[in-house]
């Protein structure tokens, strides 16, 4: 069988349609349309202190067990496999760098809630994504900010370079050092039918059963040789592509046949179909930035957050979107 990307199994590897959904809070109006850091081409480096701030670690008692990214004051993105028991059991740390030398910005949330997609059914299956809401709102600053998420029109090509990041394994089977600081690598998107002809080359003894075993609701990420992969302890986390100087969160770490084997790079469930079944949840939660026909972005202030929804003036995608609208 294959393996998950968290606590026990799992792996660690590294928009041509403008419109993506974003949170807006002063002052981080405009919060996750910054890189925070420099990001370079890397293959499982430290991360810099506060370069991703929306990386989140789900514990399960002390233990970590699985990343997320936080997309609203109250809401977390990860994978469904992470939760299997109640949801006392979990609580979020936001903040967190080195996992054994917390910082004077790492909190700790409990969670109100765990929403896992209804078609989510087992290993290798659509729909391995998951709601967290935290029990209180988050208060952002410099290390703790959202990710946008990208709307359903949004298409990530094959080829573009992306970033996963996490607290996993290093190689399959062997744990991160100590301190355990934050990971980042780059990697390649791969379109589906050329990560299922990867797969069907050779064979491993945790391959999944049958052919073609990348759904619609998936992509890939990583190169045919291997050596840049999520293992064990990223399941659920992000892999971000920057768009026009904003990051998308375009998947979740899903899973994998061990870590960074030749022709099985890391699969990851895709943000932009499961876009509506988010925005179900939190209507028009943040700012909502959507490809229009005549090529404007419109800008939705949060229903959520100022009572409700207030379309602003059109700008061209050319210009920064703001949120005061």
């Amino acid at each position: 069988a294959q393996s998950w990307k968290g606590w026990g199994h799992g792996r660690w590897l590294g928009a041509t349609t403008p419109g993506f959904y974003s949170l807006c809070s002063p002052p981080f109006s405009s919060a996750c349309e910054q890189p925070m850091g420099s990001p370079r081409i890397v293959g499982g480096n430290d991360a810099k202190n506060g370069s991703w701030p929306w990386q989140v670690s789900i514990r399960e008692g002390s233990n970590h067990i699985c990343g997320g990214s936080l997309i609203a004051e109250s809401w977390v993105v990860s994978a469904a496999h992470c939760f299997n028991g109640d949801k006392s059991a979990y609580h979020v740390n936001l903040g967190e760098y080195q996992l054994q030398n917390p910082s004077e910005s790492l909190v700790s949330f409990p969670i109100k809630e765990i929403y896992r997609h209804p078609s989510y059914t087992d290993i290798g299956s659509s729909g391995d994504i998951a709601l967290v809401e935290l029990e209180t709102p988050v208060n952002f600053n410099r290390v703790i900010r959202p990710i946008c998420l990208p709307a359903s029109s949004v298409e990530f090509p094959a080829g573009m370079e992306c970033w996963v990041t996490g607290w996993g394994d290093t190689q399959y089977g062997e744990s991160l050092e100590a301190p355990k600081t934050l990971q980042e690598v780059q990697v390649p998107l791969i379109d589906r039918d050329t990560c299922n002809s990867l797969f069907n080359t050779g064979s491993y003894p945790d391959d999944p059963q049958g052919t073609d075993p990348i759904k619609q609701d998936m992509i890939c990420a990583g190169y045919p040789e291997g050596e840049k992969d999520a293992c064990q302890g990223d399941s659920g986390g992000p892999l971000v592509c920057e768009w026009d100087n904003a990051w998308l969160l375009a998947g979740v770490v899903s899973w994998g046949v061990e870590c960074a084997r030749p022709n099985r790079p890391g699969v990851y469930i895709l943000l932009p179909p499961y876009a509506d079944w988010i925005q179900g949840f939190k209507p028009m939660a943040g700012m909502v930035l959507r490809a229009q026909p005549q090529g404007i972005i419109a800008v939705l202030q949060s229903s959520l957050m100022h009572g409700t929804a207030q379309m602003a003036q059109p700008r061209p995608p050319s210009l920064q979107p703001i949120c005061d609208g």
